[in-house]
């Protein structure tokens, strides 16, 4: 009874649904351990971008125990030292910030009051007594609770990811060297493709975007600070930080500082921040985005809003940061294994819409398409050296042979 059209549509629906189930249950176990799993892909991140330092440190001669230390010791240093400096802009600015949000809020007050727009400001002062309400009430007690225990899983996955992070670039090829050696042929081909490209995109994907995240900084915190903006340095670590989300991320963090400067410098200043943001960020995506990343994602903007959605959804800020490298990652080992993609011009599609140099065939180099030929063909490279090998053994005999018996 399976034969039939309806016997075969039951048979695949039934495989579907058994494929779904398996996935569903991954994706649980996963959620279950998200603490593990975060850790293992910031780690993984961070050290494809931290490697070819490590890796350049031990062809001058350093061990890789050492090499290792110095990079993960470099970026314990540049982080304390960017959060330090936070720290002591905030707690220096602390009162000059308070008085200019105080004095902005009355002035934002008497605006509302005189403008044109019908708005009761008892109903504000009411709006803000029950927030101040809630802010003392059990509810809010039990939440900041909750918020220890996010905090306490913070610095777990915080310690988890220096560890592996250490490991990772200590013994990442080897790590890898052993996995594949489980496999052979044609699929040891295919895995170390896919592991070059994923470490190629994402390494890629984090110098530039930090790059590019750099120089949003510096541009909106200069400006911030010669416009007299309390804590500039703090909303510039923001907009650093910011820019790591695709997009929305940069915006985002410019519209906190134009609001800052809205409630302690005034409108025009507000209005003035709001000008050097679109600048910085029409500079960023007209001009550094291309220059700097280059052929690394290859994914369209529908494609990055989307993975920017669903990876905010499944793992709030965490998912939305790593989604964009992760679905870049995902494009290039899918195009490592299909082999149903039919490029170049159509003469009734038209042009192909994925261009040569953003395929992730294009991307390899010379030495690792040797690599993965030999490793597709490991019998032909054992018949090359045992050729090589009786060649060899040959030409010793014959010049071991006496010169009489030559004659």
């Amino acid at each position: 009874m399976w034969s039939d059209a309806l016997g075969r549509a039951g048979s695949r629906a039934a495989q579907l649904l058994l494929i779904t189930a398996l996935l569903a249950g991954l994706i649980w176990l996963l959620l279950r351990v998200s603490v593990v799993v975060i850790a293992l892909l910031v780690a993984l991140i961070l050290a494809s971008a931290v490697y070819p330092a490590v890796k350049w440190l031990k062809t001058k001669g350093w061990s890789s125990l050492l090499a290792t230390l110095t990079a993960l010791l470099g970026i314990v240093i540049l982080a304390g030292g960017v959060v330090t400096g936070v720290v002591f802009a905030v707690t220096s600015q602390w009162d000059e910030l308070t008085a200019s949000a105080v004095e902005g809020w009355e002035e934002l007050q008497q605006f509302i009051m005189d403008g044109p727009l019908p708005i009761d400001m008892a109903t504000v002062d009411a709006a803000l007594q029950e927030a101040a309400e809630f802010v003392t009430s059990d509810a809010f007690i039990g939440g900041a609770i909750s918020g220890i225990s996010a905090a306490t899983q913070v610095v777990t996955g915080v310690v988890l990811i220096v560890v592996v992070l250490f490991f990772f670039l200590k013994d990442g090829p080897k790590i890898w060297n052993f996995t594949l050696r489980w496999f052979q042929g044609r699929i040891r081909a295919k895995l170390a493709e896919s592991g070059d490209r994923a470490v190629q995109v994402l390494g890629g994907y984090v110098r530039g975007t930090a790059l590019i995240a750099a120089v949003d900084a510096v541009f909106i915190g200069i400006g911030l600070a010669i416009l007299g903006v309390p804590l500039a340095l703090p909303l510039a670590v923001i907009v650093f930080v910011g820019s790591f989300l695709p997009i929305i991320g940069a915006t985002i963090a410019g519209t906190l500082a134009a609001l800052v400067a809205l409630v302690t410098n005034g409108l025009v200043v507000a209005l003035i921040v709001v000008a050097i943001v679109v600048a910085v960020n029409q500079i960023e995506g007209n001009l550094l985005q291309p220059v700097v990343m280059g052929r690394t994602l290859s994914l369209h903007a529908l494609v990055v809003l989307l993975a920017l959605t669903v990876g905010t959804f499944v793992g709030g800020i965490f998912g939305a940061i790593l989604a964009v490298p992760l679905t870049a990652v995902a494009w290039s080992v899918i195009q490592v294994w299909t082999e149903t993609y039919q490029s170049g011009d159509d003469p009734v599609l038209g042009p192909d819409p994925l261009a040569d140099k953003d395929r992730a065939g294009s991307k390899a180099s010379m030495a690792e398409r040797w690599k993965y030929q030999r490793m597709r063909y490991p019998r032909l490279l054992k018949g090359t050296r045992r050729a090589e090998e009786e060649g060899s053994s040959d030409e010793e005999s014959e010049a071991e042979t006496p010169e009489a018996e030559k004659r």
